[in-house]
């Protein structure tokens, strides 16, 4: 079990619903917001992107315990929150490099854990591409990077939550057959990797350890796990770390997403929430643009609160309590 500080501890309470599960809303989008308003506008501003993460705050955090926002364009969403909604904030540049091998991390310049501690946060985010086969070099790199953030992390009494999202230098396609096929071991052993103590990381945020549309009763195609094996790689995710960790959606529809959480509950999965971006809001881009402030606002209410409704109410089937991991 993880001892937290004082400090922490009275930090994560914030992000938390009364029944230690996070049930937090994701909107800390950049680059990828800016495509998705492209698709309705030929020239997206700074505004545009900003507004509509308000709205979305606005709307939709009376019902999450917390919000995941960057301070680039999320500061305003931020002070728009409900009360009872905590506050993470993203420490990550948007994106990675792509003309260098190995998508090493980087900060944003003019942050520190202290500026984002001082614009209101309870928790410091920061999102990590990991290849558990890549290069020794690489990874090593990214250790020690992360071994800074969490000691940063520490030092401000900030809860340290770390984003593991899992690729294939040798695959391209990360949807693809190929890729599923090793998914399960790079997800869970990089789990296994960032929960040793040099790291202090307080709480993962991880995929699931499948990908459900090659899963047997929800492909569409090709079959690559059948529902047992996908149930052992569930487990084995649950086996890889005593920390508290929460899914992330990935972009998958919301049902999609809620029929994954009952599945991985009856995996005996002991995952504590969620991180819920695309999946909630996605659709409420289009009617942001074609149909103005109020048409997007009108999604909101009800489409998107629906959303985040029903999942509340599969986490309260499905998730445990973080409190059974930390003290």
């Amino acid at each position: 079990m993880k001892k937290l500080s004082p400090e922490k501890r009275l930090a994560l309470a914030k992000l938390t619903t009364k029944d230690g599960i996070i049930s937090a809303l994701a909107i800390d989008q950049r680059g990828a917001l800016k495509k998705m308003i492209a698709n309705y506008k030929d020239e997206v501003t700074a505004k545009d992107i900003e507004t509509f993460k308000v709205m979305v705050s606005e709307e939709l955090t009376p019902f999450a315990s917390a919000i995941l926002l960057d301070p680039e364009y999320g500061l305003p969403a931020a002070h728009a929150r409900a009360e009872t909604s905590g506050l993470l904030l993203a420490y990550e540049k948007t994106g990675y490099d792509a003309t260098t091998p190995g998508r090493l991390p980087d900060l944003l310049p003019t942050w520190s854990v202290k500026r984002l501690k001082a614009a209101g946060a309870e928790a410091c985010k920061f999102l990590l591409y990991y290849d558990v086969a890549e290069e020794a070099t690489i990874n090593d790199r990214k250790h020690a990077f992360i071994e800074r953030l969490g000691s940063e992390c520490e030092a401000e009494g900030l809860p340290f939550f770390l984003e593991l999202v899992s690729y294939d230098a040798q695959i391209a396609d990360p949807t693809s057959a190929d890729y599923a096929k090793v998914k399960p071991h790079k997800v869970n052993e990089m789990m296994r990797i960032f929960s040793e103590p040099q790291y202090q990381v307080d709480v993962l945020k991880v995929e699931v350890p499948v990908n459900m549309a090659y899963v047997e009763g929800f492909a569409t195609s090709e079959v690559v796990y059948t529902q047992a094996e996908a149930a052992q790689h569930f487990a084995a995710q649950s086996a890889a770390s005593e920390l508290p960790f929460i899914f992330l959606s990935a972009g998958v529809s919301a049902e999609l997403f809620q029929e994954t959480l009952h599945f991985a509950k009856a995996s005996g999965s002991t995952f504590n929430g969620v991180l819920c971006g695309r999946a909630t809001w996605t659709n409420a881009v289009e009617p942001f643009i074609t149909a103005g402030a109020a048409g997007c606002r009108t999604w909101l209410k009800e489409t998107g609160k629906a959303n985040i409704e029903r999942l509340n109410q599969v986490l309260a089937l499905t998730a445990s309590s973080l409190y059974d991991k930390v003290c």
